[in-house]
């Protein structure tokens, strides 16, 4: 691949929302080059659910079978590397890899997930994506019923555990030190029959990432076979910011409801412009962000 091509569209990130973006690209003649670098956050995570056709099937399975997909069309290119630096220039945008080749586009759709900085505790890197989760949606129905923790402490702590309630009647929450609960809330919670403690986490054991347990500093065992955390993030590049797109106070990429960036020519889709974290919903953003890419290069062209 020569580095002095230029594509109408380069995307950054191969995953669910960069295929998806690739696809209604691809279908609308349009040359794209999908730079991937095969990092995807849930490649942990061993069933995907609510998603529709594709319920239960493995991350790899589902994005494997896409990649295939988008393949068929012949103005879609692949590139597997990282991404490193991207800016503007005058014919659109010029994207740097890590092996120093580059590439430039009109257009920029920027798909590159969001990084889970998880507790420093030991236990939840292994757990992470299996038994220790984010998201009821994806996971919760596995684990209904189980004896089941949430990490988290005041007002984020106290709704996590009116949505995780919905599961599960076994329930407690690890603040994970002095709660920061108010006291209506501690006694809504104790009147749905919510555990609180407070004692602080030294580690988990597992099987394999199955939790079997939760041991405290002050040397308690408990029982537990899932555990929600809501982990903060950073975002997976920094090229968005590089270009000065806007972030929210949450850190995700902001986009209007075309899925477009303050930057014009660039898009954001996926885990990095959304709060709502499923493949279902990184294949939705993505479409729309390809659809929308491919209205703005027809306008500009007519």
């Amino acid at each position: 691949m020569e580095n002095t091509k230029e594509f109408d569209v380069i995307i950054i990130g191969g995953s669910y929302a960069g295929l998806s973006a690739g696809m209604a690209l691809g279908r609308s003649l349009k040359g794209v080059l999908i730079i991937d670098s095969a990092t995807p956050c849930n490649s942990q995570t061993p069933h995907s659910h609510n998603f529709l056709t594709n319920d239960g099937k493995t991350p790899k399975e589902i994005s494997s079978v896409a990649r295939q997909e988008v393949e068929n069309y012949s103005t879609v290119t692949f590139y597997n590397g990282f991404a490193t630096s991207g800016k503007k220039i005058v014919s659109g945008f010029e994207i740097t890899t890590q092996s120093n080749q580059t590439f430039t586009s009109k257009k920029l759709i920027i798909a590159t997930g969001i990084k889970d900085l998880l507790p420093d505790i030991s236990g939840v890197k292994e757990c992470w994506g299996i038994s220790i989760i984010h998201c009821p949606y994806c996971h919760g129905y596995e684990v209904k019923n189980n004896i089941t923790g949430i990490l988290g402490n005041g007002d984020s702590g106290y709704e996590f555990s009116k949505m995780i309630s919905n599961w599960t009647q076994d329930l407690t929450l690890y603040t994970n030190g002095k709660s920061t609960l108010t006291e209506a809330q501690t006694q809504q919670l104790q009147r749905k029959n919510v555990h609180i403690n407070e004692h602080e986490i030294q580690r988990f054991t597992h099987t394999n990432g199955s939790l079997e347990n939760v041991v405290l500093k002050n040397n308690e065992t408990h029982c537990l076979e899932a555990m929600y955390i809501k982990a903060p993030f950073t975002q997976q590049s920094t090229i968005p910011v590089q270009l000065g797109c806007d972030l929210s106070e949450q850190g995700y990429i902001q986009v209007d409801a075309f899925q477009r960036t303050n930057i014009y020519g660039v898009y954001a889709c996926g885990d990095n412009a959304t709060f709502l974290r499923s493949v279902a919903n990184a294949v939705c953003t993505g479409n729309i962000s390809g659809a929308m890419t491919n209205k703005e290069l027809i306008d500009e062209a007519f």
